[in-house]
């Protein structure tokens, strides 16, 4: 099961492909959802979801416009992909109950 955040963040790296970073996924969550997320929170789900095997990192050669500084990029992975699909659809089924009677 993913979390509101968690969720965010993969949909962030998902539509990021090969430049999806800390920085990069947190202004992502921010611009689209209008929402502030900081990116010790960002960090925290990515490191998550690592773990959990729905992300896989590599870190990348630094570049002269960052100083030098290697940079550490996200991709989904199969697994990652399917939480994604199996949250929309639970999703989806929810927001198809509105306007039904309330016969839990």
């Amino acid at each position: 099961n993913l979390g509101e955040l968690e969720e965010l963040v993969l949909l962030a790296v998902r539509s990021l492909a090969d430049q999806a970073y800390g920085v990069r996924v947190q202004r992502r969550i921010e611009r689209t959802t209008g929402r502030a997320v900081t990116v010790g929170a960002v960090y925290s789900a990515l490191d998550r979801l690592e773990q959990k095997g729905m992300l896989r990192s590599e870190t990348r050669a630094g570049t002269a416009e960052r100083g030098g500084r290697r940079r550490r990029t996200f991709q989904a992975t199969a697994s990652g992909r399917t939480a994604l699909e199996e949250s929309r659809s639970a999703r989806e089924a929810m927001w198809a109950l509105l306007g039904e009677s309330p016969d839990v």
